[in-house]
């Protein structure tokens, strides 16, 4: 984290066996600009230092961490990949270099969500697909509505999750215009584009970022859930966390056509294109009689029932350990740094070996706030 008045790596213990080092740094740039390459290595040589960490696993969130590697000597790399970040808007130039060079390291390579594994699954010999998951308890003790919301009349449709370039604010703003009787609610952060630009209409609610343990009490309050994302390069590989989310609450959903929505859940979650097929999809939901939207309810707790974070941390635990096995031993895995250069919006972690297993399920459950 930037703009701190001095260097330090604050510790946190989310939850038993699981440690986040959250590095604090001087200036006011972000991610992995060149300023922050060795303050942020010797940060992480000092920590593992002391608290004596010499037998782990690397564990990449993102290619621009990549510097953060020369001089360690861990038993494996792993290569955790999210999303094709270098489709995003304003994605560094270095992206694409440092993330050919991270296949070359990885042991393994996990990918999350289907479309994304067949775009990498070439590119390194043992690829596994690891899609979104829920943490189905969580979402299933939504308590009272949310204050920010409780005084909105029904019908209310809400998003939650990042709104950047991936957001068709043409379907958003067709909602509000065209059903001005809609409340549209939409959960957190504006990164990447201008919040002026956003659609000011009295029946849309710019909420901002929320906290994880309280999505549940904003989606459970909503009548219908929204994927509205534009179909461009940024969500041609997504994979949204959040269709589980909202299942797990039991509330429907519409979504535009991204593909790994439409393959696993087009037979529960109405499927529309443009603005006026959205709105005619959010139409029908609201529509369904009684009955309906309880058979539609005890469907979506069947996905949901088969899906969890525990099974893939402990599916890419299995990996990570027969890997191990047939590992060698520690060795370092890259003696010089790339072509260091500004970075935003990455993370990367040292994992380790048998402790942290969990904490990348963990950290992908967070991530969907």
């Amino acid at each position: 984290m930037p703009n701190a008045q001095h260097s330090h790596m604050e510790r946190l213990e989310p939850s038993p066996g699981v440690e986040v080092w959250r590095p604090h740094v001087t200036g006011e740039h972000l991610g992995f600009h060149d300023d922050h390459i060795p303050e942020l290595q010797r940060l992480i040589a000092a920590s593992m230092e002391e608290h004596e960490v010499a037998d782990y696993w690397l564990w990449f969130y993102t290619p621009m961490a990549l510097p953060l590697a020369a001089g360690l000597t861990p038993r494996g790399v792993v290569n955790d990949c999210m999303d094709e970040l270098s489709a995003f808007k304003n994605a560094p130039r270095q992206l694409v270099q440092r993330e050919n060079a991270l296949f070359k390291l990885a042991d393994l390579v996990f990918t999350g969500g289907p479309s994304l594994y067949e775009n990498k699954r070439g590119r390194h010999p043992s690829v596994h697909c690891f899609a979104s998951s829920v943490d189905a308890r969580h979402f299933a003790q939504a308590g009272a509505d949310h204050p920010a919301q409780a005084a909105l009349p029904s019908p209310r449709l809400g998003y939650c999750g990042v709104i950047d370039e991936r957001i068709d604010m043409d379907i958003v703003r067709g909602l509000a215009t065209e059903r001005p009787d809609w409340q549209i609610v939409m959960v957190g952060p504006v990164v990447k584009i201008d919040p002026a630009g956003l659609p000011r209409h009295p029946n849309i609610h710019w909420l901002g970022q929320q906290s994880y343990d309280d999505l549940p009490s904003f989606i459970s309050g909503w009548d219908v859930c929204l994927l509205p994302f534009a179909i461009n390069e940024a969500t041609r590989y997504i994979s949204p966390t959040k269709i589980l989310e909202y299942m797990a609450c039991g509330r429907p959903s519409v979504s535009t056509p991204i593909k790994d929505v439409v393959d696993p859940y087009g037979h529960v979650v109405p499927i529309a294109g443009d603005p006026a097929s959205f709105i005619a999809a959010c139409d029908e939901v609201l529509a369904r009689s009684g009955g309906e939207q309880e058979a539609h309810v005890q469907a979506l707790a069947q996905i949901v029932s088969r899906t969890s974070w525990d099974a893939t941390a402990n599916a890419m635990g299995e990996l990570i350990a027969q890997a191990d096995k047939r590992s060698p031993g520690a060795r370092p895995v890259l003696e010089q740094p790339p072509e260091i250069s500004p970075a935003r919006e990455a993370a990367s972690r040292v994992v380790r070996s048998q402790p942290a297993i969990a904490e990348p399920a963990q950290e992908r459950v967070r991530a969907a706030g």
